[in-house]
């Protein structure tokens, strides 16, 4: 399986890729193909998705799915609303179908996010099904047994792939060593590599630009909403977004005050805490690679459209091109779910990215992009998933902000240095997806442990 930056940088809405998106998708894909004489669609929560479904708006994401929207095209103002609270049975809109939610927080064995869907007639008698489904990080769903013959293929060492397409390449590679390598015999750059890899899984190469464009589209409005919404973001926590003062503040500050010279690093945070604001209160948003770390590449990006005057559509191809190669790496080689690995998979894969991406843009080496991506990921190893009430919202909008700002001090490094390294890139994957089996579950997107645990709250929250 191959994935495309099709696939990696997808669009649809908060609060959670594999809680929101994931489930979103695997819900409708059910649907498709159930027997005219259903009446009650039945789906069992399962692991994280349980455990943080509420918070997470998985159960909203369900109802959506089975009512037949897709993510990325999901019209503004469906019902349920972001934040209502979702019964556990129900009717399900645009259908003649009725639902039930089942949440059962022990996993399935060969995923934290599983779920499972069963179809009845009126008669009560089961028609369709039981199917599982397995949310693997990013949107990226996968059915019970792709999964299972995943793992017998691949053994437990790699994170699923997903959905990727089938294609013979012209420069395959799963590792930074590979890729180097193919850079050094081509003397093509991470993007070049990706970007020739994507025209043989497309076949048209106005499919790749129309769709990063319109990734880098999204990201732009994303920050532009988040800038403009004032209130506070839906869950129960009382958390008031602080984008658009901060941007208030830093527009009308006086030309004299650079901020102790770090005002760039003050917009950057603007632009990551404006994006996952948005994220939290179910906005559209591009999962890059996920929802919960969305607001890193496009700060990053804004960074760079502030910071060199020519960044133009096709220095954003090249940054989403060089980030994808990196998130392919470490999607292929260890994981991008929170509730696999932590967040280490989440923001520490979306600094990593971003990093080599910034740092092709910036005219990097493709050993010096490597290195970019090499420093952002090692320094966030053992981050912990632990969101206060099961919501993405502390600590997850703040560290987006802290992440961005690691991703642009890793490329610049990166880019001052002569792209030599002890440690390489595929050794701090390796010890990502080591560290990520090793940590306690209580620490992987459960709401059970560090700082989830500490304001004495429950784990889900709902706004009613």
């Amino acid at each position: 399986m191959t994935i495309s930056v099709v696939d990696l940088f997808s669009i649809g809405i908060g609060p959670s890729s594999s809680h929101t998106v994931g489930p979103m998708r695997a819900a409708k894909e059910f649907t498709l193909t159930l027997p005219t004489s259903t009446t009650l669609i039945e789906v069992e929560l399962r692991g994280s998705l349980s455990a943080t479904g509420r918070g997470h708006g998985t159960d909203r994401a369900v109802v959506l799915g089975l009512a037949g929207y897709e993510p990325d095209s999901l019209p503004d103002g469906v019902e349920p609303h972001p934040g209502a609270e979702i019964p556990a049975s129900g009717p399900i809109p645009t259908t003649n179908w009725t639902y039930r939610i089942i949440f059962e927080n022990q996993p399935l064995s060969e995923h934290p996010n599983g779920m499972i869907c069963r179809a009845f007639n009126h008669q009560g008698e089961l028609i369709a099904g039981p199917q599982d489904y397995f949310s693997v990080g990013g949107g990226f769903i996968l059915s019970g047994e792709d999964l299972r013959t995943q793992l017998a293929s691949e053994g437990l060492g790699a994170g699923p792939t997903a959905t990727g397409r089938e294609g013979d390449l012209p420069y395959p590679f799963t590792t930074s060593k590979e890729l180097l390598e193919h850079c050094r015999d081509t003397g093509l750059s991470f993007a070049g590599i990706m970007r020739a890899n994507e025209v043989a899984l497309h076949g048209n190469p106005s499919i790749i630009d129309t769709h990063l464009d319109r990734v880098w589209s999204t990201m732009r409005r994303c920050v532009t909403q988040g800038i403009a919404t004032e209130g506070i973001l839906p869950g129960g926590l009382n958390v008031t977004r602080r984008a658009p003062d901060l941007y208030h503040r830093l527009r009308d500050r006086d030309p004299s005050d650079h901020g102790g010279g770090l005002g760039a690093m003050e917009w950057v945070n603007l632009y990551a805490l404006a994006v996952n604001e948005e994220n939290a209160a179910g906005g559209r948003v591009v999962t890059a690679p996920t929802n919960g770390a969305a607001g890193i590449i496009p700060a990053v990006m804004h960074y760079a459209r502030d910071f060199r005057p020519d960044f133009g559509a096709t220095d954003a191809r090249r940054f989403l091109l060089a980030a994808g190669a990196v998130g392919v790496i470490i999607k292929e080689n260890a994981s991008i779910s929170g509730a696999e690995v932590g967040c280490q998979g989440e923001v520490g894969s979306a600094a990593s990215m971003a990093a080599a991406g910034l740092c092709e843009v910036l005219g990097g080496t493709p050993a010096q992009v490597e290195n970019a991506a090499e420093i952002a990921l090692e320094h966030n190893l053992g981050l912990t998933c632990d969101p206060v009430g099961g919501l993405v919202q502390i600590p997850c909008i703040e560290r987006n902000a802290i992440g961005a700002v690691k991703a642009i001090n890793a490329a610049r490094l990166a880019i001052l240095g002569q792209g030599t390294n002890r440690v390489t890139l595929d050794d701090v994957v390796h010890t990502m997806a080591e560290t990520g089996r090793d940590m306690l579950t209580k620490y992987k997107e459960t709401a059970m442990g560090g700082l989830a645990t500490q304001l004495g709250l429950p784990v889900s929250f709902t706004e009613c």
